[in-house]
């Protein structure tokens, strides 16, 4: 019998191996199974509370109008205009106006510079420069201003599209009200093809309305969409009263006819 045994275990012998090793096996699997803790059942209120906790912890993202406002800002300038001298007293206009080209030209409002005997601009990064109006259309309140010094490092806006509006798209104004330099205000397109009248009696039509608040020193800025392209010219306010304040009607010239006056020949 111990003789059978040998020759059987002599003949098997590999594959007492092989099993050994794999009851070895299991039993490590099974036993580190066993040291595991159970799985966790997540309920409804855990997934909740996750899903709160990354909320809290995530970093809110910049709203639309502060990036529309870092994108226009660099070519947004501001416009002095000396419109008399006399007796050691000064009497000027103060405006915006917004760089669209690689020039230096400037797009503004007409009624800021209309009786200027002196124009200067301020750029974004705070240098000065006389500028002479180029171009004059009274039938649209716009003017072009030419520089007689640009910064190195001059950023001209990217223009947009007026067609591509629809009301209650949101936009920016990018101005100097009371010569509070670079001031935003971010609103709605309230309406599209207006018709308004200028104190000096001029009748603009095809005019964007819109509710961001504008005041003296706004007129000449951008208006701006959310991609922070230029689409109109801010060029007055609505009010019934004869305050230049704001009550909420702004009226902006669309930027395809402000193009136009840009690329109009000089006068």
């Amino acid at each position: 019998m111990r003789q059978r045994l040998g020759r059987f275990y002599a003949r098997f012998h590999s594959v007492f191996l092989v099993g050994i090793a794999v009851i070895i096996t299991f039993a490590a699997v099974f036993l580190y199974d066993a040291s595991q803790p159970p799985p966790q059942h997540l309920t409804q209120r855990d997934i909740n509370a996750a899903v709160e906790r990354a909320l809290e912890s995530a970093k809110p993202k910049p709203s639309y109008a502060s990036l529309a406002y870092e994108i226009i800002r660099p070519s947004v300038v501001q416009v002095r205009a000396l419109v008399s001298q006399t007796d050691n007293q000064t009497e000027g206009a103060l405006g915006t106006g917004v760089v669209v080209d690689d020039t230096g030209l400037i797009l503004t409002s007409l009624h800021i510079v209309k009786d200027a005997v002196e124009v200067r601009v301020i750029f974004a990064d705070g240098s000065e420069s006389e500028a002479s109006v180029i171009v004059r259309q009274p039938e649209n309140d716009l003017a072009v201003l030419r520089p007689s010094i640009i910064p190195d490092d001059l950023l001209p806006a990217t223009l947009g599209s007026s067609n591509m509006l629809n009301v209650g798209d949101e936009v920016v104004a990018v101005g100097n009200p009371f010569g509070v330099r670079n001031s935003l205000s971010a609103g709605v397109v309230s309406g599209l093809r207006r018709t308004f009248q200028t104190k000096t009696g001029e009748t603009l039509t095809n005019l964007i309305q819109f509710d961001a608040a504008v005041n003296p020193g706004n007129s000449g800025g951008p208006l701006v969409n959310r991609d922070g392209e230029v689409v109109g010219i801010v060029s007055g306010l609505l009010n019934p009263t004869d305050q230049d304040v704001f009550i909420g009607i702004g009226f902006a010239v669309t930027i395809e006819t402000a193009g136009g006056a840009a690329g109009a020949p000089p006068v």
